[in-house]
């Protein structure tokens, strides 16, 4: 994989070696894991949702379109953790950690593509 592409998966998968570098990049700790199981490189939680955003969508696909925007409209407003994410991404694989079920509504998803259009 190019460097400066980022890979999604669940927290509750094992780690790969391809991972690369692991960022859970979830406000709160995911249930029932640990630390040691985890196996984090970073938690980065400045660049998940505000808790406000989180708990109005409370994982509504209804509302992810919206959901989507406003998440947008706070990233732009974190371009100190968007721009390590960046840096980081440029040096090695990168891997983009969440606990949600949903694999296609969440915040990640969203988070992905973001980076993905500010790739230089």
């Amino acid at each position: 994989m190019e460097p400066n592409q980022f890979k999604t998966k669940r927290i509750y998968e094992d780690p790969s070696d391809d991972d690369g570098y692991r960022v859970l990049v979830d406000r709160l700790w995911p249930r029932g894991v640990s630390k040691e199981e985890a196996q984090l490189d970073e938690w980065l939680k400045d660049i998940a949702p505000s808790t406000e955003l989180r708990k109005w969508f409370d994982h509504d696909p209804d509302k992810f379109g919206e959901f989507a925007k406003r998440y947008k409209g706070e990233l732009t407003n974190r371009a100190e953790a968007v721009d390590h994410l960046l840096e980081t991404a440029g040096k090695q694989q990168v891997t983009l950690l969440y606990a949600a079920k949903d694999d296609i509504h969440n915040h990640v998803k969203v988070l992905n593509d973001f980076l993905d259009d500010h790739i230089t």
